[in-house]
């Protein structure tokens, strides 16, 4: 018998209304009723699918390879009767800028698809209400667009206040993160569910460690519930806007004031004096507004320190987060003590005494990888103000973003492009075996990325001139080396009018690749959409093509359609090399995700997947 509830058009309307329910402080309930919809599970395993992570295996051998329907409704049974167990992670370490470790915990295929689902109903529960000063892990929002908004935000900030969380991720209270979620959502069944993943521990050398607190760096629903758990931090702070805030504008300087009114009456008198015929008396009055204004420009018109003035800017990215305060230092360190007390006593987060600071304004900080500081900008712009064109200065204390020199050094040093300081560029030996056209490929998807994610930064080009110029000389010379040949005759070869370009055949066409320029920065995606925006899916009816081919149940490899299908995932196409030449086109046109029949997918894996399989398949179809 068909549930008539979990039919599509009826999950639907029900995700569609969660929305509005949540807007009005209503708690949600049915979310482990909707947990049983197939359609959340495709969606869920259509975003993760084409990550490199697809393939990574947690403590067990379980992966997304062998993705099917049958394996959705276990899932579901399972989470249905209450007996899924989630299995421990597996703990390995990255590297980080400075030097140091960060832990990551890989769960297992089938626990990233029961996140993945988790994820998109709170998701749908959250961002009705989630802050506009929260940025991270959101759809349509990035680094990019929090650092506009400071950008273009936050004219006349005179502090920064940096708070810098101890082990954020690793010290997430458990039983404050599920009060939390009982806040919005009123389903134990659910709840019990994320309580499962947060306690499922971690393997580290083959040996169990009990998680007491913390989510998983690394896990599929790790981003939203640390955005759940610092939404209350985004409340407080909108709770401290309004108490701080003072006064509609601030006052302009008593010398700006005698200056203004000097000017307006001298005007008046002088268009008097015109009237009247007066015309060298008039002469002299206009010189002498003249140099009035002159006066006027070079003079603050407001009071920068107004105390009946004050306003708290904030912005957070994940556990990043800027405080601007237009007001005093005292003014800042209330501020900062009010915000670190909160964070004790309130999320049981510590600030870490050594990287938390106040730092004015005018010298700066780093937020986002990017320097922000504030500079008084004096370019004049007409305007009108009743009748007359007058000269106006740009507002003072302008949000200007820097590319911190000490990025540009670690990424050449990361890239090995060579000596900056010297501008001497070394060739890069381990790529002389690729084609040209692979290393231009290369080169440009590295300064590409930089140059993206630095381009909201003042004067880009100017900053990025030394680090380009190494990396295209390591490009050239790096060719040079495969070629055996100079730079300057490879420029020659591969000038293309005013380019530098690369060309191959390619299966009968030619494909080829420019050299990437510093003016191709005003030409890239807006905001920088590829810098950090995750891949949100829409709760639309449309599904991915690979989800198409497998609700049809037919095997890509020998047609049959009385067994089960599964998706099989192909790994990086310089894995395949030595394998049958079908697997290879799969892998290039299915997009690294072939849909096969139960026992062709095991004798792929068997390595028994071959020619004479063709030829028996067919003779058992004509049978």
């Amino acid at each position: 018998m068909v549930d008539v509830l979990m039919l599509p058009d009826t999950v639907y309307k029900r995700l569609g209304t969660i929305g509005n329910l949540t807007r009005q402080g209503k708690r949600i309930n049915g979310l482990s009723r909707l947990m049983q919809s197939r359609i959340l599970w495709e969606k869920a395993y259509a975003e993760m699918a084409s990550n490199k992570g697809a393939l990574t295996r947690g403590v067990t051998n379980n992966t997304l390879d062998g993705f099917s329907s049958e394996r959705v409704e276990n899932l579901i049974a399972r989470i249905s009767a209450g007996d899924y167990r989630f299995t421990p992670v597996r703990r390995v370490y990255i590297p980080k800028a400075n030097g140091k470790k960060r832990p990551l915990g890989v769960p297992t295929a089938d626990d990233k698809l029961v996140q993945g689902v988790v994820k998109l109903l709170l998701e749908v529960v959250y961002e009705p209400v989630f802050s506009v000063h929260s940025h991270g892990f959101r759809r349509g929002r990035s680094c990019h667009t929090a650092l506009d908004k400071i950008k273009n935000g936050w004219t006349g900030v005179k502090w920064f206040v940096d708070v810098d969380v101890v082990g954020f991720f690793d010290n997430i209270d458990h039983r404050i993160l599920l009060n939390l979620l009982k806040k919005r959502i009123d389903d134990k069944r659910f709840i019990k569910v994320v309580e499962g993943m947060l306690k499922a521990g971690y393997m580290e050398e083959w040996k169990f460690h009990a998680t007491m607190s913390g989510t998983p760096q690394g896990g599929i629903v790790s981003p939203i519930l640390a955005n759940i758990y610092l939404h209350e931090l985004d409340e407080f702070l909108e709770q401290e806007k309004a108490r701080f805030d003072k006064g509609r504008m601030r006052a302009f300087t008593r010398r700006y004031r005698t200056l203004a009114t000097a000017i307006r009456l001298n005007r008046q008198k002088a268009d008097v004096l015109y009237a009247e015929g007066r015309t060298v008396e008039a002469d002299r009055l206009k010189q002498k507004v003249a140099k009035l204004e002159a006066e006027r420009r070079s003079t603050p018109s407001k009071d920068g320190f107004d105390p009946n003035y004050r306003r708290l800017l904030f912005c957070r990215y994940a556990d990043d987060f800027l405080i601007g305060v237009i007001g005093s230092k005292a003014d800042a360190r209330d501020i900062m003590q009010r915000v670190t007390d909160f964070l004790r006593d309130e999320l049981r987060l510590e600030a870490s005494a050594e990287k938390s600071g106040i730092s004015k304004a005018t010298t700066g900080t780093l937020f986002l990888g990017y320097g922000v500081k504030t500079a008084t900008a004096n370019r004049l712009r007409k305007t009108r103000i009743g009748g007359r064109v007058v000269l106006m200065r740009s507002p003072g204390d302008r949000v200007r973003l820097l590319v911190p020199q000490n990025r540009i050094v670690r990424f050449n040093r990361e890239k090995g492009y060579g000596d900056l300081g010297r501008l001497r560029a070394v060739h890069r030996a381990y790529l002389i075996d690729s084609s040209a056209l692979e290393i231009v490929l290369a080169y440009n998807a590295e300064m590409r990325g930089f140059a993206n994610y630095y381009r909201l930064a003042y004067f880009v080009k100017h900053s990025l001139n030394k680090l380009y110029f190494l990396w295209r000389t390591s490009l050239l010379r790096t060719l040079a080396s495969k070629y055996r040949s100079s730079v300057n005759k490879v420029v020659h070869q591969l000038r293309s009018g005013t380019d530098l370009a690369v060309s191959v055949k390619m299966g009968g066409k030619e494909r080829g690749a420019s050299v990437f320029k510093m003016k191709e920065i005003d030409q890239l995606p807006k905001l920088g959409q590829a810098v950090d925006i995750r891949p949100v899916v829409q709760f639309t009816k449309a599904r991915s093509d690979v989800l198409d081919r497998l609700r049809a149940n037919a095997c890509e490899y020998c047609g049959r359609q009385d067994q089960p299908c599964e998706v099989h995932h192909v790994r990086r196409m310089r894995d395949m090399k030595g394998s049958e030449l079908w697997q290879q086109v799969a892998a290039a046109r299915r997009r690294k995700r072939v849909v096969l029949c139960r026992p062709c997918h095991r004798a792929l894996h068997a390595g028994k997947l071959t020619r004479q399989t063709v030829i028996d398949t067919q003779d058992w179809r004509a049978g």
